[in-house]
């Protein structure tokens, strides 16, 4: 058990915890949120006693092990999978002890903890680690030293793994990852057999892999029940904020509305566009728990072209006279939005540069509209800013004829307001520099606008900001990222790279996320069954109408149920009785959950009226 009791703690004058308490229970899985520069990573190193409380105490059971990831990871000689199992250092210890123990009893000992250890399957523990974050059996072989610093994050979180302190902190593991690690450490944490905190922005994970959140605020800490969602949402109604939440439900519906019009234009698609909206309109939006420093960003809109935009004909790419990918037929609308998929390796990055003209084709033919213009954001442009100079600065070389105020209206739009406007990017966070560069990738109002993992770095108000500005954008987007809400929430067509080609994939994301998750090396490839040569009897498509009416009626009984609920829970008054609260917070979690399972069951039961029908 974790506790801290009544902590303050101030930062040159600025406190940062005053008189903050909470209980974490051994077992506990618990992520840890709060406005940027509020003290989360502070709190870690508090609890690691790396700083010293002004006040209060932190304490946890005697001989805990704490473990976390270091902020750097060192290239050396030593191999991936060697440097993996020394971060075990008591196995570590006792293997080297003995090779030179000659006491009987001490051998005794060593070998009988070992075994208590379970030290003899350590490598194969080690090895599964580090593929599920990316790394080959042939990876796993080479020295540390040939590894970027991203790479070697990597391999420093499969170390604190395979290492399995009693607790484990990490701070936004995911920002190293791609979306199959994600995936991955997701599935890991949550059955991770002691307590993790975890920071991160990333909420599928925070709804996942965790059963409790600890937020910060106010230089307070509040224990709550349940993953992100219930969180937000249970923080949300508290502070009862009505016209917030209206306004922004308003927004959320005609960014649903603009979804409904791309997928009407396509008349295959028009069925499982219904009713894939209708699950979308009864998702009612969720407040952010900080006060977000700016609610939007601002992508300039391109004018139209003509379709399509992009073409590929019999493309080959890659690097050295290596061919990477094969033989792509592809084509691009300026109404797509393309999320790519596919392992570490395959080729995501690769298609990208392509696509942004960082690459030239080995051979085939691309074409693109005469006007095109590309906007390319990739991880290691945050990286590659000038850290001497301001965000001004960077903006003025690419607009040298504007005026300044022009210049900082732009900077405003990113959430880069007059405070940081004039700060070197030196001394930016890792949020700031990224919005810098979305800013500088879309200032061209590009018709095309490529983003390879846009969120890392970004809190979860700036990713749902993000999330709107590319529902509003009317140029393409491609993307890649291991954010599956933005994901889900941006995306209306899904590429697989696999094996060297680019091909649709059929499934939605869920289908994705479980074909991962199983460890299959290749999707088994999805085909429309055959027409029956015999329409289907009409009793049977009578008993399906009925079944999808059923459902339906389910759907809409659990919408009215889910909204009476909102009207009570929306009331300030109804926290005045604190059980009372708990129950209907219990309530509309319940009703939410039953809610997601009737929804898939009517969409099953079009699916399968729809197939008789056709057949």
């Amino acid at each position: 058990m974790l506790r801290i009791d009544d902590i303050s703690y101030s930062i040159a004058g600025r406190p940062l915890f005053e008189h903050a308490s909470a209980t974490i229970p051994a077992g506990h899985k618990v992520g840890l949120v709060g406005p940027n520069g509020a003290g989360k990573t502070t709190l870690f190193r508090l609890i690691r006693g790396e700083l010293s409380l002004d006040g209060g105490a932190i304490s946890v059971p005697s001989r805990t092990r704490i473990g976390g990831v270091a902020q750097e990871a060192p290239g050396t000689a030593t191999s991936v999978l060697d440097t993996v199992l020394a971060a075990d250092t008591e196995r570590a210890c006792l293997m080297a002890e003995a090779e030179s123990a000659a006491d009987p009893a001490r051998i005794a000992d060593i070998q009988t903890r070992l075994a208590d250890i379970d030290a003899w399957s350590a490598e194969a523990r080690a090895a599964t680690i580090l593929k599920g974050l990316g790394f080959s059996t042939e990876d796993q072989a080479r020295p540390t030293s040939d590894y970027s610093g991203g790479w070697r994050m990597r391999v420093a979180l499969a170390g604190v793994l395979f290492s399995q302190p009693d607790l484990l902190l990490l701070d936004e593991p995911t920002n190293y990852l791609d979306l199959e690690g994600a995936l991955w450490l997701e599935s890991y944490l949550a059955k991770y057999p002691h307590t993790v905190i975890v920071i991160s922005h990333d909420r599928d994970l925070l709804n996942r892999a965790v059963g409790h959140i600890l937020h910060l605020e106010d230089r307070r800490l509040v224990l709550y029940s349940g993953g992100y969602d219930i969180f937000a949402r249970t923080r949300a109604e508290k502070r009862a904020l009505q016209a917030a939440e209206a306004k922004k439900q308003e927004t959320r519906r005609a960014h649903l509305q603009s979804f409904v019009d791309r997928f009407r234009a396509k008349a295959t698609k028009a069925r499982q566009a219904q009713a894939r909206v209708k699950m979308l309109e009864r998702m009612e939006p969720i407040t952010a728990p900080e006060e977000a420093k700016f609610h939007r960003f601002s992508f300039p809109q391109p004018d139209q072209l003509s379709p399509p935009i992009v073409s590929l004909d019999g493309v080959s790419v890659g690097y050295d006279g290596r061919a990477v990918l094969h033989r792509l037929n592809l084509r691009i609308d300026q109404d797509d939005r393309i999320a790519l998929l596919g392992r570490n390796g395959q080729g995501k990055s690769t298609l990208s540069k392509l696509l942004a003209e960082r690459l030239e084709p080995m051979e085939g033919r691309t074409n693109r509209s005469g006007k095109l213009r590309i906007g390319y954001f990739a991880q290691h442009q945050v990286d590659e800013l000038e850290l001497g100079d301001t965000p001004l600065d960077h903006v003025r070389r690419l607009r040298p004829d504007e005026p300044p105020a022009r210049l900082r209206a732009r900077l405003a739009g990113f959430g880069l307001m007059e405070g940081q406007a004039e700060t070197r990017v030196g001394q930016l966070s890792g949020g700031q520099k990224a919005r810098l560069s979305l800013l500088l990738a879309t200032i061209d109002a590009p018709h095309l606008l490529i983003l390879d993992e846009p969120t890392n770095h970004l809190d979860i108000e700036s990713r749902e900001a993000l999330t709107l500005a590319l529902n509003d954008y009317t140029g393409a987007v491609v993307l890649v990222s291991h954010d599956m809400h933005l994901l889900n929430l941006v995306a209306d067509r899904l590429w697989l790279v696999d094996q060297g080609g680019v091909s649709p994939w059929q499934g939605d994301l869920d289908d994705y996320r479980r074909m991962l998750l199983t460890g299959e090396d290749k999707p088994e490839p999805k085909t429309e069954p055959k027409p029956a040569p015999k329409r289907a009897p009409r009793e049977k498509v009578l008993e399906l109408r009925a079944e999808a009416r059923r459902a339906e009626e389910r759907v809409e009984k659990l919408t009215a149920m889910l909204g009476k609920l909102d009207t009570i829970m929306a009331d300030p008054s109804t926290y005045d009785d604190a059980l009372k609260a708990e129950q209907l917070g219990r309530k509309h979690a319940e009703a939410s959950e039953a809610m997601l399972r009737a929804e898939t069951l009517w969409m099953e039961a079009l699916d399968r009226l729809e197939k008789a029908e056709r057949s």
